[in-house]
């Protein structure tokens, strides 16, 4: 226990037979439940979990998907395991050892405290992830952070694909976790799920762990593509769910004045062009036209951002 808190650390595996004893062994005792869930793996994940389960007995728990189900799917069969054992805070932790368990205090402690519902590990913060991190991994995470920054309405959270994260029971007693992305946008389709009821999210600085053996599994020429196709839909949705259904925002006015406005003023424009290369000339109001067509379609987005960011400034 934990300042008398039940907690939990839930370890999604997938081939991860050469870290996977080094993570488990490392994690302290003061947590209550080690939830390990194999999703699919075919190489010796599941013997040396069962190896460690004679050891750590009640305190290690395997859960096993017959086939790779993806990474959010494993985790979702995590917090219903932790549901159902009582556990009061739920952390995440990757099953490659690249969390590292001495961040875990600082994980769960705003969580413990009250002071967020749930907790994001940022990498960032340190100053040194440009140097840690593999140089193309750092920039596809800088696109989908900025991506899911809009999308989910959570302006302050700048490490979107940090997995080491720590939410509460109440929390995921209300989430319908059946619903939630089953692969690696997991991260991103959750933080938009909390924003639309609310809940706080905090970031705080963890120690990015690489090069300890760990393979990426991560394409991003096709991660980037899927996920920002899912923080496309999940934005249509929050708004939808918070803005239109939950509680009226006339932010939703100015999304949508801009969504107007900005592709008729680049089609407008490109046609504008089309005829200065064709007929060697265009006529003024034209230009005048396409100008005030962009011009207001970007104020009409760079006012919802604004009025997005106000609206969610207490949620961290």
């Amino acid at each position: 226990m934990y300042r008398d808190k039940r907690i939990g650390v839930v370890i999604p595996c997938f081939n991860e037979e050469r870290l996977i004893e080094r993570t488990i062994t490392t994690i302290p005792n003061w947590v209550d439940r080690m939830i390990v869930v194999d999703d699919g793996s075919h190489d010796k994940s599941v013997v040396k979990i069962k190896e460690l389960m004679n050891e750590l007995k009640d305190r290690l728990i395997l859960i096993e998907h017959g086939e790779n189900k993806g990474v959010g799917s494993a985790i979702v069969s995590g917090y219903k395991k932790a549901l159902e054992e009582g556990l009061d805070v739920v952390c995440v932790m990757a099953g490659d050892s690249q969390m590292d368990p001495e961040d875990l205090t600082h994980i769960i402690s705003p969580v413990v405290s009250g002071k967020a519902d749930y907790v994001k590990g940022n990498r960032l913060f340190t100053g040194e992830a440009w140097k840690r991190i593999p140089k193309y991994r750092y920039l596809g995470n800088s696109i989908l952070s900025l991506l899911t920054k809009i999308a989910s309405g959570y302006w302050h959270v700048a490490d979107s694909q940090s997995g080491y994260t720590a939410i509460t029971r109440d929390v995921l007693d209300i989430l319908d976790l059946d619903s939630i992305y089953s692969g690696y946008g997991y991260t991103n389709d959750l933080l938009v799920r909390l924003n639309v009821y609310n809940f706080r999210v905090k970031d705080v600085s963890i120690n990015p762990i690489y090069n300890i053996g760990e393979k990426s599994r991560i394409n991003l020429l096709r991660v980037i593509p899927s996920i920002s196709f899912l923080l496309l839909r999940r934005f249509f949705w929050r708004l939808k769910e918070k803005y239109v259904i939950r509680d009226f925002h006339p932010l939703v006015f100015f999304y949508l004045m801009s969504f107007l406005l900005l592709p008729a003023g680049v089609v407008f424009g490109a046609y504008l062009i089309y005829l200065r290369l064709r007929l060697g000339g265009i006529a003024l109001p034209g230009v005048i036209l396409d100008a005030v067509l962009l011009i207001s379609g970007f104020q009409s987005l760079f006012f919802a951002f604004w009025f997005d960011m106000d609206y969610n400034k207490d949620l961290k």
